[in-house]
């Protein structure tokens, strides 16, 4: 790697210093600024030739800014142009420079997955590393679209969700057995071989066969009826209709695209929308839209791009990516998608067909979430505005944080912070912090306010200490009124940072929506209109505050429930702790064995009983 950071010339001078010093190799360069921040990353074929273009002039408004903010450049060099490519993707998600195109929301995808541990396989939804032994089916689009199919595929074919331990557990058939969404394996109401025969058509189903799964159910419902066993006939009726219906939610199905994501792209006003619509097996597993962070002169072609390079760097890739805008170096992209895969994948610009059809539903879709999208930025805006002016602000608010405690009479307290702007509620800036106070009464609200802000502040003057890196609030908010306004007051002049506004939101006369009273450090409080926007929009906050709040606090609890001793012995992790579970039934019976039973659990060695005997027996 090459860099030169302390050069004292910027823009072209700067740029056209490290051109001299370049040569045709492929690799990625970085662009910095006098504070070493970087500004933009990007890819070559030919490293001299690509920078050399930054040192003549004719370019957009965006990149003159960008030229004339560079101080310093770095150069990574690359065997091939396809590992540039995939280094730059990588780069910009990790750095999120100020003048790339960078897509922000970058989730994993749901998966269905056929179990294959188990005499009778469990289906089910999976998020992340596929590690488990089974069939993964997806990905689906979210949560939501998995959740639709595994609920019909339960009515198709009657195999179960419950876990091993539950179904091992069981000795009468569940209310899904009832309910006929599962056939009763637990129970022996089915045999493995006609279990694993159902499984066999899920997975059909799940490939793309449906056809073939439906003809053969229908021809076992015609000789059920013949037979005159018409519950059986009803049954199958019904699991039919079933397979039907996940058919008609997915809307799409087309019938020549096998396997492909169809990526629609809509820009406007320097804003742009992707919708992404996930075909598997000639389904239409769901689509979402992302908003990548674009400027007001970036074309299509280099939004497709980055999206392409940045979606893909941690997801497989299907065998066909269907595009609405062509990129310009779409052979390079096809190129290190296909190494990526181990098989080859195909980007597509379809000007007709079915695929045009498909390409064409996915840009109405982006169209239309991007209006939504721009009217709610529009509504957002307006109440941002208000708040401002509600509170006497310099100017409207890009970062309002809220805090909420949650406990019960002082137990597994926790405070939670939320955060929200200009785009509305940000939840990958959510924080949750666990109260370690030992010293705090138990119920504290004071104390617990303290630490959670002490530790807030502590961190944002290490993480960012000049307040540049838009980590810093415009406006806290805090559940409670004079008292609590003044010992938060207290925190932030202890730390240095009384000069961001804070409000106290106290809940008012009766404690009723609409009667919130806000307090201000040294002022009267005051209220809003009970029809007021900005009344309405606060209270959604400090809703939102507290939801968070109470689900972090309940989560923790329910761990603390689950919590043993033999959480306290090194060595023993979760499959552990079940198999001595299992064994003797409970922690105590645990810790009452001798060393020869802890011998015989299965998973665990003779040095590992020792260390669990020794744990509960030596402690004198």
């Amino acid at each position: 790697m090459t860099t030169h950071s302390d050069s004292p010339q910027t823009g072209y001078a700067c740029i056209q210093r490290y051109v001299k010093t370049l040569d045709s190799s492929p690799g990625v360069y970085r662009m910095l600024d006098s504070d070493s921040r970087v500004l933009y990353v990007g890819k070559a074929r030919n490293l001299k030739a690509r920078v050399s273009n930054y040192t003549r002039p004719g370019h957009s408004g965006r990149i003159e800014k960008m030229i004339a903010s560079t101080a310093s450049m770095m150069f990574l060099t690359t065997r091939t142009e396809t590992e540039a490519l995939l280094l730059e993707q990588n780069l910009i998600k990790q750095l999120k420079p100020k003048y790339n195109v960078l897509l922000r929301d970058d989730k994993s995808f749901p998966n269905i997955l056929v179990a294959k541990d188990h005499a009778f396989p469990q289906i089910k939804k999976h998020r992340g590393a596929k590690k488990e032994k089974g069939a993964y089916f997806g990905p689906f689009a979210s949560a939501g679209a998995v959740n639709r199919t595994l609920n019909q595929l339960q009515k198709a074919f009657l195999l179960r969700n419950c876990s091993d331990s539950m179904f091992d557990s069981r000795t009468r058939p569940c209310l899904l057995y009832q309910i006929k969404r599962c056939s009763g394996p637990c129970v022996d109401l089915i045999s493995e071989a006609e279990y694993r025969e159902s499984v066999k058509d899920a997975e059909r189903f799940l490939s793309g066969r449906s056809t073939k799964v439906q003809e053969d159910l229908a021809e076992q419902m015609m000789a059920a009826s013949e037979a005159m066993e018409f519950e059986r006939a009803a049954g199958l009726r019904d699991r039919i209709r079933a397979l039907t219906q996940v058919q008609t939610s997915q809307g799409i199905n087309p019938r020549g695209v096998a396997e492909a994501d169809v990526i629609g792209l809509y820009m406007d006003s320097g804003q742009a929308c992707v919708q992404v619509f996930f075909i598997r097996a000639n389904q239409n597993w769901g689509n979402k839209d992302f908003y990548p962070r674009v400027g007001p002169d970036v074309s299509a072609a280099e939004v497709m791009e980055a999206f392409l390079g940045q979606f893909y760097d941690n997801k497989e890739p299907p065998r066909q990516l269907i595009l609405s805008d062509a990129i310009e170096n779409a052979d390079l992209m096809q190129e290190a998608l296909t190494e990526k895969a181990g098989r080859k994948v195909e980007i597509l610009v379809p000007q007709r067909g079915e695929k045009q059809e498909l390409v064409a539903g996915a840009l109405r879709n982006a169209r239309e979430s991007l209006a939504r999208r721009m009217s709610e930025s529009a509504t957002q805006a307006k109440l941002l505005r208000g708040v401002a002016e509600a509170f006497d602000l310099d100017a409207p608010p890009d970062r309002i944080e809220v805090y909420d405690n949650s406990h019960i009479q002082g137990t597994n307290a926790v405070g939670g912070m939320i955060v929200a702007g200009p785009e509305g509620f940000m939840k990958n800036a959510y924080r949750k912090f666990n109260i370690r106070g030992d010293d705090l009464t138990p119920g504290d609200d004071f104390g617990m306010m303290k630490e959670v802000l002490t530790r807030r502040f502590t961190r944002l003057q290490k993480e960012d200490p000049d307040r540049d890196k838009g980590m810093w609030p415009d406006l806290l908010l805090i559940d409670g009124g004079a008292g609590q306004v003044s010992a938060v007051h207290e925190i932030m002049v202890e730390h240095g940072v009384e000069d961001i506004p804070m409000v106290g939101v106290a809940k008012g006369v009766d404690r009723d929506h609409g009667k919130e009273e806000f307090h201000r450090t040294g002022q009267r409080p005051f209220a809003l209109k009970r029809n007021d926007p900005v009344l309405y929009f606060i209270q959604r906050l400090r809703d939102e505050a507290h939801r968070f709040a109470i689900g972090t606090h309940r989560a923790k609890r329910a761990k603390a429930v689950g919590a043993t001793p033999l959480d306290e012995i090194p060595g023993v992790g979760a499959a552990r702790k079940r198999a001595l579970l299992t064994h003797f039934g409970s922690a105590k019976a645990v810790s009452r064995a001798n060393l020869a039973d802890l011998k015989a659990v299965e998973g665990i060695s003779a040095g590992l009983a020792q260390k669990v005997y020794d744990f509960f027996h030596d402690k004198g």
